[in-house]
């Protein structure tokens, strides 16, 4: 393996991939050659005399092809097609990720979108350069899919569901295109949940709480309004009495800080 990241996966994943590998080449839209249209024998002996089984990969188109066409998607160079064996190689996340997001079926709606219905395809290798070095049969406009999209779409759901989480992630060097699409979703996306913050002591609660009643002055019956004594003169005691009570609750009550202690 190099240094491409192949070294990152055990054995434990690289079995996992061969088996999701496996169980999309049962499928029937993968059951033949994406290009020349090969089925899959049903003797394992015709397929390895023959070579027609779709046991080949192009990772980078999520297709899955023949041998014959497999020699010459390697022709076409790695940056229109990059070959693997789906039983011999060894595979990154992202690819087999890719592999099942496509298939021949979706993979052929792009690149075949305008191919003339029973198109001669007996001269394979100038039909498989005309498809994918001209692109002669892609709809105009159309974007075509690449891993690299599959791999923005897996970095935003773990973003997303980080923030879910309120998890803290490892951080990486994002590519243009992931930074702006990161930045976008983490606009529209609502914010995690903030903690309470802590609140005042526990002298502060309870005086907060209950706080001080005011004091009301004594009612009219409580005091005694002074009176003459027998002699016609003023009780002086009682007047002081008076007098005092009523310049104790004039005082306003002192504010909550004032007792802070």
């Amino acid at each position: 393996m190099n240094g491409n990241g192949k070294a990152s996966v055990s054995k434990e994943l690289d079995a996992k991939h061969s088996k999701i590998l496996e169980g999309l080449l049962k499928l029937p839209e993968n059951r033949e050659c994406a290009d020349c249209g090969s089925k899959l024998l049903l003797s394992l002996i015709h397929s390895i005399v023959l070579n027609k089984a779709p046991r080949w990969a192009s990772v980078n188109l999520g297709i899955f092809i023949c041998m014959q066409c497999s020699g010459i998607h390697r022709s076409l160079g790695v940056h229109i097609s990059k070959v693997r064996s789906t039983t011999l190689d060894t595979w990154l996340p992202e690819q087999v990720a890719f592999m099942q997001s496509m298939g021949n079926e979706k993979s052929n709606k792009f690149w075949e979108a305008e191919l003339p219905p029973n198109f001669d395809r007996s001269r394979i290798e100038k039909f498989i350069r005309t498809k994918y070095e001209e692109r002669k049969w892609v709809q105009k406009g159309a974007t075509q899919p690449t891993t690299k999209a599959v791999q923005i779409n897996n970095n935003v759901s773990k973003f997303l569901e980080g923030l879910k989480r309120g998890i803290p992630r490892k951080t990486r060097t994002l590519s243009l295109e992931e930074e702006i699409l990161t930045k976008h979703i983490a606009q529209i996306a609502p914010p995690p949940t903030v903690g309470r913050s802590r609140g005042g002591s526990l002298d502060m609660n309870e005086k907060a709480a209950a706080p001080i009643p005011p004091r009301v002055p004594p009612s009219v019956a409580e005091v005694q309004v002074p009176t003459n004594n027998k002699n016609g003169t003023t009780d002086l005691y009682t007047l002081l009495y008076v007098n005092n009570v009523q310049q104790e609750h004039t005082i306003a009550p002192p504010s909550r800080w004032a007792t802070f202690d």
